[in-house]
């Protein structure tokens, strides 16, 4: 339902942050590694995000890249793991320790996450080993994360059409000082 939420990061805690969007705030769970990751309060953050909708609630997960995410759901799609039990172990390893573990079927590792017990770590790695891809693609190693003025400008080279990586690329290595257009104007003049 909701693709990504940007905004200022209006409070966090210990796993979960507050986006306000346009007056709204919208309260995310985060993983330990996107919680360290976070800008400072009062600055622009944009959270990719995946909405679970139970019985007895309905509840916003939010994560800084698309390989976090897509380890958050692929942990999803096996019998027994719900979002608590993903994000904990997403909290616990990064995206490509997470496929490096599921791929050498090093299922004690998993079990280092706060309530995952080595049948279910098992489970995981059974039901994944094969399904990750290369591991390279899930590492986003070669993405700079980029905060602040970088941000809401490799977000508006997204809007024009850049991929995620391409964008973030684009403006990593230019002057921080620099304003959005300015940012935005140097990157497209790389092209």
């Amino acid at each position: 339902m909701y693709y990504h939420i940007r905004g200022t990061l209006a409070c966090t805690g210990p796993g979960f942050a507050v986006v306000d969007c346009g007056g709204v705030g919208y309260k995310a769970g985060v993983s330990r590694n996107t919680f360290k990751d976070l800008p400072g309060i009062g600055e622009y953050v944009k959270l990719l995000t995946h909405y679970v909708v139970r019985e007895d609630a309905a509840e916003l997960y939010g994560f800084l890249t698309q390989e976090e995410l897509d380890c958050f759901r692929s942990m999803l799609t096996v019998s027994g793991v719900g979002p608590k039990a993903a994000l904990a172990i997403l909290s616990e390893l990064t995206p490509d320790r997470f496929a490096a573990a599921v791929s050498a079927g090093d299922y004690k590792l998993l079990t280092l996450a706060s309530g995952v017990g080595p049948k279910l770590a098992q489970r995981i790695v059974l039901e994944l080993k094969g399904k990750l891809g290369d591991i390279s693609e899930l590492t986003g190693a070669d993405v700079p994360q980029v905060r602040g003025n970088k941000a809401e400008a490799a977000a508006a080279l997204e809007a024009l059409g850049m991929k995620p990586r391409e964008a973030a690329a684009a403006v990593a290595s230019l002057d921080g000082d620099m304003s959005v257009e300015q940012l935005i104007a140097a990157a497209l003049g790389k092209r």
